[in-house]
């Protein structure tokens, strides 16, 4: 037997003095009561995943869950616009008291935080992992079915802050159309095992645009690869969201709460399976 260096991770001995793997997961704030928490990634920025995160949210919300967004893409804060926030977050005594939407549902956001909402965040790596960190532990999440986490893009520290530091239950994968992003895909979905977190959806964003004139679909961008994609990593719900311009004009009035589209609804379905089963 060699020497014991006292470093479990890197021993294949069992012995008496082994210890057991650390849970890291931060303690959410006292007030706060958080159902299921749903991560929504992507192996590359632009493709749509606070559009995606926003949707959902908006749609579990409508049925009858109370929903959240805890906003980690802390340089890059989307969800307020979408949502039409511009108010800053109050305090209690209790913690940070997240922004209400239109209907009701919970954000928290930098954006929500800062002096101006465009100034640039110019902080390194373990500071903006902290900042997410404390949106979990400081803020009053008060009784949340479903919060959705609107990721930043990548592989990289907050990603792995969130999964490291937050009770995830599952992750939804958003991508594009591109030949190029089965490979991006590959990364997020090797992540998610690696962290033993369950892929629940793959959402193909921009995946068409329909003709106004004869309801055709035009794929814009080529082919859809979804089908093959979330056969090639095993994932068996899928969904496609078009190219649709009142999508994004809603999404740039801050009025998303009020735009109607069942394009994912079977991942809300398989979403609310989640809960049933806690």
């Amino acid at each position: 037997m060699s020497e014991c260096t006292h470093d479990c991770s890197s021993c294949g001995e069992s012995c008496s003095s082994r210890q057991a793997p650390q849970d890291l997961h931060e303690a959410l704030n006292q007030y706060s009561r958080v159902g299921k928490v749903i991560a929504v990634v992507s192996g590359k920025g632009g493709v749509g995943k606070s559009l995606v995160t926003s949707l959902l949210a908006v749609g579990m919300q409508r049925r009858g869950y109370k929903t959240a967004i805890l906003d980690a893409d802390i340089t890059g804060p989307s969800i307020p616009e979408a949502f039409g926030l511009h108010e800053k977050a109050a305090g209690s005594a209790q913690g940070i008291l997240p922004a209400v939407t239109r209907t009701g549902i919970d954000v928290m956001s930098l954006n929500l935080l800062l002096e101006d909402e465009t100034d640039p965040v110019v902080w390194r790596g373990p500071i903006i992992a902290g900042t997410v960190k404390q949106f979990w532990t400081d803020v009053v999440w008060s009784d949340v079915d479903y919060m959705f986490v609107d990721m930043p893009p990548g592989t990289g520290d907050v990603p792995l802050t969130v999964f490291q530091s937050l009770p995830v239950d599952g992750i939804v994968i958003v991508t594009s159309p591109q030949e190029l992003v089965s490979m991006i895909v590959g990364k997020a979905v090797k992540m998610a095992k690696l962290m033993e977190i369950p892929v629940i959806a793959l959402v193909e964003n921009m995946s068409y645009i329909r003709c106004p004139d004869c309801g055709r679909e035009i794929n814009v961008f080529g082919p859809s690869r979804l089908g093959e994609t979330a056969e090639r990593f095993d994932v068996d719900t899928v969904a496609r969201i078009p190219i649709e311009p009142k999508l994004t004009a809603a999404a740039d009035k801050g009025m998303i709460e009020l735009f109607e589209g069942d394009w994912l609804q079977n991942i809300e379905e398989k979403i609310e399976k989640l809960g049933d089963a806690q």
